[in-house]
């Protein structure tokens, strides 16, 4: 190829991807015969293909990110404007818009006080892990370090997070993993009874006490944090039960156990509220987030704490190992917290909270409607707009529909100029819950759109399957 490169010949476009892109989670033997999809351009809800053709976009950027629609240009012309000024420091001195959008998303988070920012939810989260080893050698001689995590949830793509992966079809050939990160069971009601000795009421409050067992089990001096998703992702979109997160708090407090909130897909705004955990009346000591941050037009994450756990980083600044030490190359970057900031006077002044809230409750009762016309919707669930159809071959059994007929589900969807998601290669024999993550913008007539798309192509693939 020459160099030079029109960004309008689509088929030069097309030519180098085949050629020199490893895209993400794909298969690309595929790409030999066939041309991989490239997107041009997006707007509102939608995005347009190198063909020209239309998808209404059900799934914010494939991973839950596009929160506020595409083609905001009063966060890109705020993040050229800050550029131009300063478009990088190390995060070992601040900037501008890092203490402005600091302060502004505390504000949003009561009981929490600081914000060290990174470039990725797994690193906002390897960040999270770091901070309590190294509290646990500072404090504990080591031996509170053990970390636990959720069966079927989800915290990144490093070998340090997928040691805290509760997804095991995600996690094979990656290992070894790192020592000291322990699983605690899940808490889907939906399939409790897959779980021994699960009651038929007050299963929050049992499914909570089952990770009190492996505390005790462990030994509560091992144990430094607890690591969870306020809903669960990719793991199945699973709601906590009623009771949950109160008894969770408690097993902490009782423990002196750090309670680490990740909320790379449900924060900013994604279930009606600023962040997932405030639905529950918790207050955690470590918050992780990403994705919505800055919906996608800069790479921001953000691990923020308490003081409590800030201050035992500064206690004796006569120890020159007494601190953080730590940094993230791209946590400098200015352009974040300027999107960010934008992001935020967005959602605030267009009143998103309270349209995800309502738009969600609609789409949820129309994925109910689909549920009462299609017996292979087994459970419906979800919070704001972030929802999820578990398919089942018989509702009375709760098998799991196959992973191919769900991707069969995608593709009649896809092919209708609808996207939508689905638990894929996650989990053994249970990639079977199809989601949906519409922006916070989603109305009506795009709920509308999504519904009739889902209820064909269910009509189709499960006629023939």
């Amino acid at each position: 190829m020459d160099g030079n490169f029109n960004e309008n010949d689509i088929s030069r476009v097309v030519e180098a991807d085949r050629a020199h892109i490893w895209h993400h989670l794909s298969q690309h033997k595929p790409y030999e015969t066939t041309d991989p999809r490239i997107i041009v351009e997006g707007k509102g809800m939608r995005v347009w293909d190198q063909k020209g053709k239309e998808h209404l976009d059900a799934v914010s950027g494939g991973v839950w990110t596009v929160n506020v629609g595409y083609g905001r240009e009063s966060i890109a012309n705020a993040v050229r404007d800050q550029l131009i000024k300063l478009n990088y420091f190390a995060g070992s001195a601040g900037s501008i818009p890092g203490s402005h959008f600091a302060e502004k998303l505390l504000d949003k988070m009561p009981g929490l006080d600081r914000v060290y920012y990174c470039n990725s939810g797994s690193e906002a989260n390897e960040k999270a892990f770091k901070m309590v080893r190294q509290i646990a050698h500072k404090r504990y001689g080591g031996k509170k370090h053990k970390i636990l995590y959720r069966d079927r949830d989800y915290h990144g793509t490093t070998i340090g997070c997928l040691s805290a992966g509760g997804q095991d079809e995600r996690n094979a050939q990656y290992g070894p993993f790192a020592p000291g990160f322990i699983r605690v069971p899940h808490c889907l009601e939906y399939r409790s009874f897959e779980q021994d000795g699960a009651p038929q009421e007050n299963y929050g409050p049992w499914a909570a006490d089952q990770i009190e067992k492996v505390i005790l089990a462990e030994g509560p001096e091992t144990v430094g944090a607890l690591c969870l998703e306020p809903v669960t992702a990719g793991g199945g979109v699973i709601c906590p039960p009623e009771g949950y997160w109160e008894r969770v708090q408690e097993i902490c407090r009782k423990y002196d156990i750090l309670l680490h909130i990740d909320e790379v897909v449900c924060g900013v705004g994604r279930t009606g509220t600023w962040f997932g955990y405030q639905h529950y009346g918790i207050q955690p000591d470590m918050v992780t987030m990403a994705k919505g941050v800055a919906s996608g037009y800069a790479a921001i994450a953000c691990l923020v704490t308490t003081d409590a756990v800030f201050d035992m980083f500064k206690d004796d600044a006569s120890d020159p190992l007494n601190y953080f030490r730590d940094i993230s190359t791209f946590g400098g970057c200015t352009a974040g917290p300027t999107a960010g900031i934008e992001n935020m006077r967005i959602i605030e002044d267009e009143g998103l909270l309270e349209n995800t809230t309502n738009m969600g409750n609609y789409m949820l009762e129309q994925l109910h409607g689909l549920a009462d016309k299609h017996p292979i919707i087994g459970d419906v669930r979800g919070k704001g707009l972030f929802l999820g159809a578990e398919l089942v071959t018989d509702r009375s059994t709760r098998e799991p529909a196959a992973e191919k007929h769900l991707q069969a589900v995608v593709g009649d969807c896809m092919a209708q100029g609808v996207i939508i998601g689905a638990t894929n290669r996650s989990l053994p024999g249970k990639n079977n819950t199809l989601c949906f993550s519409p922006a916070l913008i989603a109305s009506r007539d795009d709920i509308d759109e999504i519904i009739t798309a889902v209820d064909g192509a269910l009509g189709r693939v499960f006629a023939s399957a």
